[in-house]
């Protein structure tokens, strides 16, 4: 088939365009401007247009696009025109994934990192929302299996069409509240319908909202504070390491630090346990080399560390934050400065109580200007709210070789090169201090 992507560089839609173009497809798409992803596509031989065009579209059999593309788009218009079939990318996953044994991953933070390290134990093709640094991306493609290890969305109550054959959750938690309108009971029973839609179930029964359906649902349930023992933090050739014992299993190590780590780890060994056996999982999930963007290295000095995460929730924030401290103190570095760019309005105002409190420990809180995502301005005042921490409001801020610097008002306000450098946000701030123009 002839398939264009409309919003291509986005990592879901990404996704799904380079695993249907390593299936032999003939891909296209478009977005609004350049970017890594947009490069990398191309170097796949995959035409990509930037902006969105009406010439665009000439003969394509199919029309994918993302969720926030609108229905005046060019794109979609000229494609209505020509009689070619559109759809959102949430109805493309039931063509995309029908003949797959998906091994289907949800939850409000947790997904990217679990799914990656489920790729590390399993054979099989694999689309995440992030790029794994143990094969350089965020999609895997294996010709000889039906196995796909797939990271879904609720954003959109697309994980409802990735056909899961397993249904791995790691929580529950109240996220992306404006496409189910702010209704509870409709987000909780989209959850119970992706559960019981899948023959196997691995769930996190220590969830608030899992934990209702124990009664209810024959899963595999992972209880982290009776099943997950002895947890410690190790350097292994100065990376991070969670060391754990798990059931009657035996020890395992991945890469990362936190308990977290340790559960998402739990829960991917549970889901593979179905069909391996535990040695040769203990010895795949020492493949896992961690995330782009999830607790990422990106400068190590001696006394002088700059760590970049996509956390924008704040638990996922909180929980990072305190694995952080964790390498700080192995390390031997008291000086922790947070660089924090808040993602979307939304999710700020709705969960600003909870992000007030979770970056406890900082000895310096910097925050950026709100990543809109598209989304219309709204006032927040985080001079006020925020004022408890050593608190510094900059507009940007631009890396070279292992320190930072701070932009306010375009004019430099000062350099960060001593201590752990830590930055938090799903917009642009990965680019900010990788010092990627």
């Amino acid at each position: 088939m002839k398939i264009h992507f409309i919003g291509i560089g986005g990592i879901g839609i990404s996704g799904l365009a380079q695993y249907m173009h390593y299936k032999g497809h003939e891909i296209s798409g478009s977005d609004i401007s350049d970017s890594v992803i947009i490069k990398k596509l191309r170097s796949l031989g995959i035409k990509v247009t930037v902006p969105h065009t009406y010439d665009a579209i000439t003969d394509q059999d199919l029309v994918v696009h993302s969720a926030i593309i609108r229905p005046d788009n060019p794109e979609i218009v000229a494609a209505k025109e020509k009689g070619i079939e559109v759809l959102a990318r949430r109805e493309a996953l039931l063509k995309i994934l029908d003949d797959r044994k998906v091994y289907s991953v949800a939850g409000a933070h947790g997904k990217s990192t679990t799914t990656a390290i489920l790729t590390a134990i399993m054979d099989g093709s694999a689309i995440i929302g992030a790029e794994s640094k143990s094969f350089g991306s965020n999609v895997r493609y294996n010709a000889n299996s039906d196995i796909m290890l797939f990271e879904a969305d609720e954003s959109d109550g697309s994980f409802l069409n990735s056909n899961p054959h397993c249904a791995i959750v790691i929580n529950a938690e109240p996220e992306h509240m404006e496409y189910y309108d702010y209704n509870y009971d409709s987000f909780y029973n989209s959850y119970k319908t992706f559960i019981k839609s899948a023959p196997c179930r691995v769930l996190n029964a220590e969830d608030s909202f899992l934990s209702t359906l124990i009664d209810e649902i024959d899963a595999h349930w992972l209880y982290p504070s009776k099943d997950i023992k002895n947890i410690e933090y190790i350097l292994i050739n100065n990376e991070p390491h969670t060391r754990f014992e798990f059931r009657d299993f035996g020890s395992f190590d991945v890469w990362g630090f936190g308990e977290h780590i340790a559960l998402d780890a739990a829960l991917a060994i549970l889901a593979a346990k179905e069909s391996m056996d535990i040695e040769t999982i203990r010895t795949n999930i020492l493949t896992f080399k961690g995330i782009k963007k999830r607790f990422d290295i990106v400068g190590l000095e001696e006394n002088n560390v700059i760590i970049d995460d996509y956390g924008h929730h704040p638990t996922e924030i909180k929980a990072t934050f305190k694995a952080v401290k964790e390498y700080a103190f192995l390390k031997g570095i008291e000086k922790i400065t947070v660089i924090w760019q808040p993602h979307k309005y939304s999710r700020t105002i709705d969960n600003l109580d909870a992000f007030m409190k979770c970056f406890e420990g900082a000895s310096e809180l910097i925050i950026l200007p709100v990543w809109a995502a598209g989304e219309m301005p709204r006032e927040i005042n985080f001079q006020e709210d925020f004022k408890h921490y050593n608190l510094t409001l900059a507009d940007s801020i631009y890396r070279i070789n292992n320190t930072v610097t701070l932009i306010k008002d375009k004019q430099e306000l000062r350099v960060l090169d001593q201590g752990m450098i830590v930055s938090f946000g799903a917009g642009d701030i990965t680019y900010q201090i990788r010092g990627i123009a």
